[in-house]
């Protein structure tokens, strides 16, 4: 079993799934639209709907990252997409370089909250919230950090 992070967005997955390609330096992308399916008679969804991206994936660096629209339909019952500071992506254990080339590419259009920088406990920490309002952390040395703390 695995755990990714999956992001949501209304309407802008394909905006975002082209950032992150470019951003991450993905190796696989793959994408499927709502309309890949055909049309439910009883439900038919409107082109702009149909043209929302259903599943995606990103593969970089042996991570996997997916986005996907919730179309209208779909908000009726999960409740409205909005921008939100609880979730987190968390690079960590990368060399100093990746995570430098990473972070210049997701600070495009964002806003760094702590640059890239030497810290006590890493290497390689910085934090920053990209343009579609996703918060990312580096630290190079997360793991060898906490294996310190044996409790």
């Amino acid at each position: 079993m695995k755990a990714i992070t999956y992001l949501q967005f209304d309407g802008k997955a394909e905006e975002a799934l082209s950032y992150y390609e470019k951003a991450l330096p993905a190796t696989s992308v793959k994408m499927v639209r709502f309309g890949a399916f055909g049309q439910d008679p009883n439900a038919p969804l409107t082109k702009e709907e149909q043209n929302m991206i259903m599943e995606s994936r990103i593969e970089f660096s042996g991570n996997i990252l997916m986005i996907s629209d919730v179309p209208p339909f779909m908000q009726a019952v999960t409740g409205k997409v909005t921008k939100g500071n609880t979730v987190l992506i968390s690079i960590i254990d990368a060399d100093s370089e990746m995570n430098k080339q990473i972070f210049e590419g997701l600070s495009e259009g964002g806003t760094v909250i702590m640059p890239i920088s030497s810290t006590p406990w890493s290497a390689s920490f910085g934090m920053l919230v990209d343009k579609f309002g996703i918060m990312w952390k580096f630290n190079s040395e997360a793991s060898k950090f906490l294996d310190a703390f044996v409790e």
